[in-house]
């Protein structure tokens, strides 16, 4: 009993956010722009934050395209959904990343856009059955959509790195979508969200790219996990930190 109380406070419990961090990314959300928030799978602080964001953006009576990290086979029952042809349960999910704050994301997301023109969804990922590097396809399929209307997505920690240094004695180099894109000349920006441990995710602020806290953050949360070497800077890599921490 004990343990599924302790699961409902984690799902429905409600995060603090700085509003700094709401400023400062709205700000990036701007036309032919890609802004990319970085998530780790499956915490539902993660992506309650993202429709937090997208909600207060929304507010401003301003336009939106989001991505999202599902099968682009996926789409037709996105459109369903928002016609109400259609359930969040018939989305198919790779299973890494399916988890019930996702689909409720998805779901709210699909209710909105019923009563919203302006908001709009795209299903961007690779299928298991495209023989495809599945950051070239989600880079493709982001281009595809920039235009007036600012693109907003939602990935994985790792697609938010514009640069990395691999060391190629150990592992063949590639690019993560965010790089691709950058490398391509579109407006990018990043911010991945890291936790200073696995516990702490009642308050989130902002990190500045500039300043060595975020060079400190990527280098031990993110290019840590990689065959690769230590930035020695943030600017060029990210744009920003969402950093969660204990209340």
């Amino acid at each position: 009993m004990r343990l599924i109380i302790i699961i409902i406070v984690l799902l429905f419990s409600s995060p603090v956010h700085s509003m700094d961090t709401y400023k400062r990314i709205h700000e990036s959300i701007i036309s032919n722009s890609i802004t990319i928030i970085g998530e780790r799978h499956r915490r539902p602080e993660a992506v309650r934050f993202f429709r937090s964001l997208v909600t207060s953006y929304l507010q401003q009576n301003k336009c939106l395209t989001i991505g999202l990290e599902i099968a682009s086979s996926q789409q037709p029952l996105l459109d369903k959904m928002a016609e109400g042809k259609a359930t969040v349960f018939d989305i198919e999910i790779f299973p890494i990343i399916d988890h019930p704050p996702l689909r409720a994301l998805i779901s709210d997301l699909a209710e909105m856009q019923k009563h919203n023109d302006c908001l709009k969804l795209f299903a961007i990922d690779a299928g298991l059955e495209l023989e495809t590097n599945r950051d070239v396809w989600m880079a493709v399929k982001l281009a595809e959509q920039v235009n007036e209307t600012p693109l907003l997505v939602l990935l994985g920690n790792l697609h938010t790195l514009k640069k990395v240094d691999w060391d190629l004695t150990m592992t063949k180099g590639t690019s993560y979508v965010a790089e691709i894109l950058a490398l391509q000349g579109h407006d990018v920006k990043t911010y991945p969200q890291i936790w200073t441990d696995y516990a702490c995710s009642t308050w989130s602020r902002f990190i500045p790219a500039d300043t060595p806290e975020a060079v400190k953050l990527i280098n031990s949360k993110l290019i840590a996990k990689l065959n690769a070497f230590e930035s020695k800077a943030a600017i060029g890599v990210i744009d920003g930190v969402i950093l969660w921490e204990c209340d």
